[in-house]
């Protein structure tokens, strides 16, 4: 059944914003892999459409802030970290050497004289706190920019991260907004059309699915199950795998496969870079043998998958910029559905102070593909 009327449905909206516009706040986004920052090194990053500072200071603590100098605009990513006489570690402009703390608190302006009171710890950038966790780098973006506090979750923790370093990291930018990103990221019914492989599936192999739903954290999970038949990419871990696809906002959508012992996981991280772009990273973390002798053959299949998307992406921006009325369908867009939903619960449960509360409710979601 069709979701509202066929001439006139638009998809959701999350919160007051209209579905392809605006972000989540009061959430951690992924930013980075542990291993891209260097001790001592400013690295500049655009996360929802802001300039942000990333680095690790020289005891491996990460820390991240505004990356614009409220002096005159210069990019503190430009500048140097440098220490202080009290041994603390600060971010030094380029243009006229201010100095500002991890929590963006100006320490010291070099250009004022002695007789020049002035208060430098009121000059502030904004701060965003930074965590990792199993090796990736999460930046907590608050819905106030002035928040001086601690966030109010901890950072996202997932199973079948084994196997030390990842066996595979593929990045990409798909020209679309988060929301586009997302939807596209979980629709199950696009397969047999965009990635059409002899090794993958063709459209001649679609038939009827049934998969098991329910609620996870801040997310919804396709219970672990036996791959589809027409899923030819499984058969090189051999034995009978399981598998359980998760999803949760703000992007975060991980795929945990199981062979007796053995783990795969494959993670793909959806960053929003600004209104019309979203940076993908895939990660694919295993202690399957299988990734000793085939990581060349997987991640060869991983990018073509990527780029295939993105081809398709772009393909639909030729209708998105008609701002067309989206109609989404039962049991295929339910999924998409569910993202709304979820987006609209946790801003408002923000905005109201209470525990969030997630609206999935279990379900088995039909399709063809």
């Amino acid at each position: 059944m069709a979701d509202g009327d066929t001439k006139t449905a638009k998809a959701p909206a999350a919160g007051d914003a209209k579905f392809g516009r605006g972000f989540l706040g009061d959430i951690w986004y992924f930013a980075a892999l542990s291993s891209d920052l260097k001790p001592g090194k400013l690295q500049r990053y655009e996360l929802l459409g802001e300039p942000v500072l990333i680095y690790r200071d020289r005891k491996g603590v990460v820390h991240a802030m505004r990356d614009i100098c409220p002096h005159r605009a210069a990019p503190l990513s430009a500048g140097v970290l440098t220490t202080e006489a009290d041994g603390r570690e600060v971010v030094a402009c380029p243009y006229h050497g201010w100095r500002f703390g991890a929590d963006g608190a100006c320490t010291a302006i070099p250009s004022l004289v002695a007789e020049q009171a002035m208060d430098t710890s009121r000059v502030r950038v904004r701060h965003y706190p930074a965590a990792e966790s199993q090796g990736l780098v999460f930046v907590w973006v608050s819905s106030d920019p002035r928040f001086d506090g601690e966030p109010s979750e901890l950072p996202p923790v997932f199973d079948g991260v084994v196997g030390g370093a990842p066996k595979l990291v593929d990045r990409m930018v798909f020209d679309a907004h988060i929301d586009h990103a997302v939807v596209g990221l979980m629709d199950p019914a696009h397969g047999p059309y965009v990635h059409q492989q002899w090794w993958w599936r063709s459209a001649k192999s679609q038939h009827d699915k049934a998969k098991k739903f329910e609620p996870r954290e801040a997310g919804f999970a396709m219970v672990r199950h036996e791959p589809s038949k027409n899923s030819r990419a499984y058969a090189i871990l051999g034995g009978e795998p399981l598998t359980e696809i998760t999803f949760r906002i703000p992007g975060l959508r991980w795929e945990h496969v199981t062979v007796g012992k053995r783990q795969v996981l494959s993670l793909t991280c959806l960053t929003p870079v600004n209104e019309t772009q979203t940076k993908i990273t895939q990660i694919v973390w295993s202690d399957h043998p299988a990734f000793v002798f085939l990581k060349p053959f997987v991640a060869w299949g991983a990018r073509i998958f990527l780029r295939q998307d993105g081809d398709m992406v772009n393909l639909q921006n030729e209708g998105l910029r008609y701002d067309p009325s989206l109609l989404w369908i039962d049991d295929a867009d339910r999924q998409a559905k569910w993202y709304q939903q979820l987006k609209r619960e946790w801003t408002a449960s923000r905005k109201e102070g209470r525990p969030f509360r997630n609206p999935v409710e279990a379900a088995v979601l039909k399709w063809r593909s």
